[in-house]
């Protein structure tokens, strides 16, 4: 009577398992591509990444338009808008005790004014 006993493969390019037993992947290198690749397949992490993509723009665009050494500056919705700012992305809501909300891309956030106008601030640490 011989023992058979089958060689696991690699989930991804197939070859030859040695170490533990319940190891899936050749490699590091092997198992980032079988993540990134079932990542690939769902609409919904695209779906994710694309809005994720989104605040981390607008995010970017507040620190652009609040210099590092001021608290607070006033913008045109029209300058928001020509650097790509999309407004139906923010990270929360703050909302002071005079009942003003604040729009938050997480530090960087923005106070609707009257006349198509924003106050840009910066969160203050704590």
């Amino acid at each position: 009577m011989t023992a058979f006993s089958e060689t696991k493969k690699c989930l991804l390019c197939t070859k030859p398992l040695r170490g533990r037993a319940d190891k899936k992947f050749c490699d590091d290198a092997c198992r980032n591509s079988h993540n990134n690749q079932q990542k690939a397949k769902s609409n919904y992490s695209n779906y994710v990444r694309n809005i994720n993509n989104t605040l981390f723009k607008n995010r970017r665009i507040l620190e652009q338009i609040l210099p590092a050494n001021e608290e607070i500056i006033r913008a045109s919705q029209e300058k928001l808008v020509q650097k790509g700012y999309v407004f139906k992305y923010h990270t929360h809501t703050y909302t002071n005790q005079k009942g003003n909300i604040y729009y938050y891309c997480f530090d960087y956030g923005y106070l609707p004014l009257q006349n198509n106008r924003y106050l840009i601030v910066r969160r203050k640490e704590r």
